[in-house]
């Protein structure tokens, strides 16, 4: 059987970062395409399958050369959370909406397989229902998650039977990987109260599906070799581990403390929050399909996060904008 490859946009961001050496240990072939805002140093350049290539989304005569001779596309590149969308607007709205539906006329006309795009559990905004499933109506509360949103029906309006799709809506990420992200909530919480001794709750209340980074990249492995009649313009939550932000602080504090007792015990202060999101997302339909369950907790996450601090995979952890979206965007002022 001839090597299957795949080619990924944002491949040198936080996902990327772990998903491309798993995708490499199982045997495929991997195109990076990525900007490259915060360098390449943590994925294995000395693997002779992998091959990166520094470009912009938004160069579609680029990106449709570069994604030739490819069986998958993964499209994960885009400005990620509210933040940033509100450090640049139009920036946001180039990358995350304009070049969509462009990168997906490029990967179809270069006979791509399968298109494999990362939206967002968060296009659900609020909701009170107990379970929120795939058919729930997107009521999104920011532009990031609005324009997730707005991508999903431009790449199922261009799939048919040779050019299939598929949408997965990955809840909030969590846990260690070489490109740290310490702007998402879990890790967010679990720096704090490594280095600070303190915790922070922005409300408290509010409900937020996680998925471990493992879990993530498992998930996209299974997207990947999912048979053509069980994936084919299908749109998939996934998440495990429905929480209020105030339980999972309880449980960071909890977990640093075990994993750190030499330190003080962990102060949480709660104040209020501008950031209403809040919904309970069921991920039943992906395991009913594709036999998919996530099998990490919230807990594994704090767990690994707290090993990388103590051996030093994390330093400068409030100072350094590699592990911060918004301050290297303003800081290389990304156009």
């Amino acid at each position: 059987m001839s090597q299957k490859s795949i080619f990924i946009t944002g491949g040198a961001g936080y996902v990327g970062s772990s998903l491309v050496p798993d995708l490499l240990k199982d045997g495929y072939r991997v195109t990076v395409y990525d900007t490259m805002y915060f360098g390449d140093e943590f994925l294995p350049k000395q693997n002779p399958n992998l091959k990166l290539i520094k470009g912009d989304i938004r160069d579609i005569s680029k990106l449709e050369i570069s994604c030739k001779n490819h069986d998958y596309f993964l499209h994960l590149a885009c400005i990620s959370n509210d933040a940033s969308f509100v450090l640049d607007e139009k920036l946001s709205t180039s990358i995350n909406l304009d070049a969509f539906e462009p990168l997906v006329l490029a990967a179809k006309k270069n006979k791509i397989k399968r298109f494999i795009y990362a939206s967002t559990s968060s296009v659900y905004g609020v909701s009170k229902e107990k379970n929120v499933t795939e058919d729930h109506p997107l009521i999104p509360l920011t532009l990031y998650n609005k324009y997730k949103g707005m991508c999903e029906p431009l790449l199922l309006k261009h799939t048919n039977d040779i050019f299939e799709g598929v949408i997965f809506r990955p809840a909030t990420v969590c846990g260690y990987a070489p490109k740290l992200r310490l702007d998402l909530s879990v890790n967010i919480l679990t720096n704090h109260a490594v280095c600070k001794n303190k915790i922070t709750v922005f409300g408290g209340d509010q409900l937020r599906p996680n998925l471990h980074i493992k879990d993530y990249c498992d998930v996209v492995k299974v997207l990947i070799k999912a048979p053509h009649n069980k994936i084919k313009n299908q749109i998939f939550n996934v998440g495990y581990q429905n929480m209020s932000i105030k339980n999972i602080a309880f449980l960071v504090k909890k977990v640093v403390e075990d994993s750190f007792p030499e330190k003080e015990k962990i102060d949480i202060d709660f104040t209020k929050s501008d950031d209403n999101r809040s919904y309970h997302i069921n991920s039943d339909k992906i395991m009913e399909v594709l036999g998919f369950k996530p099998k990490r907790s919230i807990d594994e996450a704090v767990k690994d996060l707290c090993v990388s601090f103590k051996n030093n995979l994390i330093t400068k952890s409030f100072d350094n904008d590699f592990y911060y979206n918004v301050k290297r965007l303003k800081n290389i002022n990304a156009k």
